[in-house]
């Protein structure tokens, strides 16, 4: 049973690690991997068995990372092993879509080489991310994995911050950081409530292969219903991540193969020719939900378990990935400085630097989104009209281009490339 973090502050003691991670998934890793090379001990708790963690059969899942994620990842150690399996993202393409008409003309349309320092992105499988990152945790002396476990209870001491597990072992650190997802334990634990609301809209998401090329295109339909991105892997392959009203959605996910098919082919069109499933379909119910503090006594969130967004743009790893750079930033040089890790101070500079971008963020691919999904032929002629002048002035492109390459704003050393 749980126990908010708000109980009576226990004596001192000395920490099992300088930092403990809630959270195996992605997000969490790339802190573990940030902090430990900036000299920092880290412990690792993820839900996951080792066995379900080392499985490496492709299951259709694959994330678009932005051009600044692809430095972080470069900068801790993890691209270099993986770049021969990434996609680049060589053009974005939008445009309006409706059921049984395939795409219309597209209002954006960007292409390689309008970005001096490279790819807008890439595209790259869940199963080959993961195991990098279990691979390069693995060979950090820094880096402590408890796998199979779950958090049951947190606690702040003097100096530090207590959990125990399911299994009734307890581990200490100066700091606790939740990656535990939309439903973050950790922030409830610590008292940190959420504001959110769902969209009424379910995300099909699997994995494509496909007659025709790709050619490095990422295409992005605005339905009525909500939403369909079709984005480029290796190979005559892409990935789909598609949103529906929850009741078409449900029907939809309930068809056969060839009946799922032929649903999206009446969504895309036939521009990549033959279609055929290349991995398994899931579903995800769609929401926003923000979390009112990113921090707490002796406890920082990061990435969903901070701020989870509609799917519409991408950015929910990229997102997170920010997050690392930053909190990984503030608290190494906070370590160097000679200060507590931990303390309230230092907590709130992460806050002050990432909360405020991240929510506008959230915020406004949650009015992109009730924008584009209806059929509202006033907002339809409007909107794409707006995006038609992005597209046509060189300014306004630059700038749309940037903000998908990550490189736009505030941005943490590790997002630049740089060591922090």
């Amino acid at each position: 049973m749980d126990n908010p973090a708000k109980a009576a502050i226990l004596p001192c003691m000395e920490p099992d690690s300088d930092i403990l991670i809630i959270g195996g998934g992605l997000n969490g890793p790339a802190l573990a991997l940030a902090l430990a090379q900036g000299g920092l001990t880290v412990t690792v708790v993820d839900a996951l068995a080792e066995a379900a963690r080392a499985d490496d059969g492709f299951d259709g899942r694959a994330y678009a990372l932005a051009l600044a994620s692809q430095r972080l990842l470069k900068a801790i150690g993890v691209w270099d092993g993986i770049a021969s399996l990434a996609q680049p993202i060589l053009g974005i393409r939008a445009s309006d879509g409706r059921v049984g008409q395939g795409p219309a003309p597209f209002f954006l349309d960007f292409a390689n080489g309008e970005l001096e320092e490279g790819p807008m992105g890439f595209m790259l499988e869940d199963r080959h991310l993961r195991h990098a990152f279990f691979a390069a945790m693995a060979a950090e002396p820094h880096i402590t994995q408890v796998s199979g476990e779950t958090v049951v209870a947190q606690a702040v001491t003097q100096g530090g911050i207590t959990v125990t597990l399911a299994s009734g072992q307890t581990l200490s650190a100066r700091l606790l950081v939740g990656c535990d997802g939309r439903a973050s334990g950790t922030a409830r634990r610590a008292g940190i409530t959420r504001t959110g609301w769902g969209y009424g809209q379910i995300a099909l998401v699997c994995a494509i292969g496909h007659e025709l090329p790709h050619n490095g295109q990422a295409q992005q339909f605005f339905t009525p219903a909500g939403p369909l991105a079709i984005l480029p892997l290796p190979g005559n392959r892409s990935a789909i991540v598609w949103s529906e009203r929850d009741e078409t959605a449900r029907a939809i996910q309930a068809l056969d193969d060839a009946g799922y098919l032929a649903a999206l082919r009446e969504r895309v069109g036939d521009y990549l020719g033959a279609l055929s499933l290349a991995g398994k379909r899931f579903t995800y119910p769609l929401n926003l939900t923000l979390a009112n503090s990113f921090v707490a006594d002796r406890v920082a969130l990061v990435g969903d378990a901070a701020h989870g967004v509609h799917p519409i743009a991408g950015q929910g790893l990229n997102l997170g990935l920010r997050d690392v750079g930053a909190l990984a930033e503030v608290v190494i040089e906070a370590r160097r400085r000679g200060e507590d890790i931990g303390a309230p101070d230092v907590l709130d500079r992460y806050q002050r630097w990432r909360r405020f971008d991240s929510t506008a963020l959230a915020l406004g691919v949650d009015t992109v989104n009730r924008l584009f999904s209806n059929d509202n032929p006033i907002l339809r002629a409007g909107r794409d009209l707006g995006l038609g002048l992005v597209n046509a002035l060189p300014g306004l492109r630059r700038r749309f281009i940037r903000e998908a390459a990550g490189l736009s704003g505030d941005l943490p050393r590790l997002l630049q490339g740089r060591e922090v």
